[in-house]
């Protein structure tokens, strides 16, 4: 992949974001506000804990959720490993060239303070998320 991809977060689909949170919490993780996100049509919130990779946790809003067939399929489980990067435009037009497609044009995420994201897939790496880094002010 490319050399520049910075790790972000792992996403995981859950049934119900207060549910999966409380095993982390117990044991000292940080719960973020749960947010509602119209384009995933899910809730998404965020565990983290110094030292510990960020866990994102998607969980769908109602049943045009795109994460509900997941659910059904495979259960609570990973949904994508998500990557830092400095430009999502470039950035999606060099995974395209390693075979990556897009899901969908970059949008803003609310649940990352509306950096804009997208998901790519590719048969030999799965599902991937990129977020654009956010620009310090």
């Amino acid at each position: 992949m490319l050399e520049y991809l910075k790790f972000h977060h792992i996403g995981y689909v859950v049934n119900d974001i207060s549910t999966t949170a409380v095993y982390y919490t117990n044991v000292g993780w940080q719960l973020s506000r749960i947010t509602f996100d119209p384009i995933q049509r899910s809730n998404v919130a965020f565990l983290s804990r110094e030292g510990f990779p960020l866990i994102e946790l998607i969980a769908p809003a109602d049943e045009t959720s795109p994460v509900i067939k997941i659910l059904e399929k495979s259960g609570v489980s990973t949904y994508h490993v998500c990557y830092e990067v400095e430009d999502i435009e470039k950035a999606v037009i060099e995974l395209r060239k390693q075979k990556f497609i897009p899901i969908f044009k970059p949008v803003a995420a609310l649940a990352l303070g509306n950096s804009k994201i997208c998901y790519l897939y590719n048969k030999s790496v799965g599902l991937i998320e990129i977020v654009n880094k956010k620009e310090e002010v």
